[in-house]
């Protein structure tokens, strides 16, 4: 059995980075309070549930992100999951604007006052740091949710580096 630590990766980033583009998901803005007090965010695909008892998720976050540094000081954070007219949203908290929470409405959210895109987000769930975990240029957050708030609404999709709405059909049987 191959050893990943004793493994040389020859895989080009730019492969890597067409693989995963090729797999479609949902879109967040995760979301945090600095130990400045100022708010922080970045836009994150990936997004995963972990357990139901307690009610648990993983976000991956890049590790020289400061919305991971406002995580790590604060303790906790929230997961805006965006609909489908949120693109707006997406965009601008994938780029490197440095004043994203002034351009954009939000409020703090309930149990741990990170912020809530109000207009952008169908769903909130707010989380406390449970642990981290680095691997390799990202780290992995794990919350334990405290709170979700959702509303009904069509999610905003990101896949083939393009955005879209997410449009169910019949339930095959």
């Amino acid at each position: 059995m191959l050893d990943a630590t004793t493994v040389t990766p020859q895989v080009a980033q730019a492969s890597f980075r067409t693989l995963m583009s090729s797999f479609p998901t949902g879109v967040t803005v995760v979301t945090a309070i600095g130990a400045d007090g100022v708010p922080k965010g970045l836009t994150c695909t990936s997004l995963t549930s972990v357990s139901l008892e307690p009610p648990m998720l993983l976000v991956c976050l890049d590790a020289r992100s400061g919305t991971l540094s406002a995580i790590e000081s604060a303790g906790s954070f929230a997961v805006n999951l965006l609909h489908a007219r949120g693109q707006r949203a997406a965009e601008l908290f994938a780029s490197r604007t440095p004043d994203r929470f002034t351009r954009i409405p939000w409020r703090p959210s309930g149990m741990v006052g990170a912020p809530w895109l109000v207009e952008d987000a169908f769903a909130v769930a707010e989380c406390v740091v449970e642990s981290v975990r680095t691997a390799g240029d990202h780290v992995v957050v794990f919350g334990q949710i405290t709170d979700i708030d959702l509303v009904s609404d069509v999610p905003l999709m990101y896949g083939h580096r393009r955005f879209s709405a997410w449009l169910p059909g019949p339930v095959p049987l």
